[in-house]
């Protein structure tokens, strides 16, 4: 039962990409996994319209290159059709509460979750915002 078609995973480590990918593949929930390994790298993904656009970002905000709080300066920029009704949930390492109250106060950010994801937490943003 996929009830997304693409989903967005925006960070810097590997092992937490492959790992999310493979969580979000055993719930069978997305189309496509799409991976940007930098805020760079995800606007260029985005602005690029040969791209599936994604229905749910995964951001994390400590990269390098451009980190996450620069890539939603940018992202918030983009034309509306670049973002269209996109769910961007951040995934930190931090429960530190100047940056979860930061991370709710920008509009783009749908919801704020700690690293690793869960299962539980996973179905919990499908069945709220699919």
């Amino acid at each position: 039962m996929k009830q997304i078609n693409c989903i967005l995973l925006i960070d810097d480590n590997p092992s937490e990409n492959s790992y999310n990918k493979i969580l979000i593949e055993e719930m069978n929930i997305a189309e496509y996994i799409e991976i940007a390994e930098s805020g760079f790298d995800a606007l260029n993904y985005l602005t690029d319209k040969n791209n599936i656009f994604p229905d749910l970002i995964f951001l994390d905000l400590n990269m390098p290159k451009m980190n996450g709080w620069e890539f939603l300066k940018l992202y918030g920029d983009l034309p509306q059709q670049n973002k269209t009704n996109t769910i961007v949930v951040v995934l930190s390492n931090s429960s530190n509460p100047d940056d979860v109250n930061r991370a709710l106060e920008i509009k783009e950010i749908t919801n704020f979750e700690l690293k690793p994801i869960t299962k539980h937490a996973l179905k919990e943003i499908v069945d709220r915002y699919f």
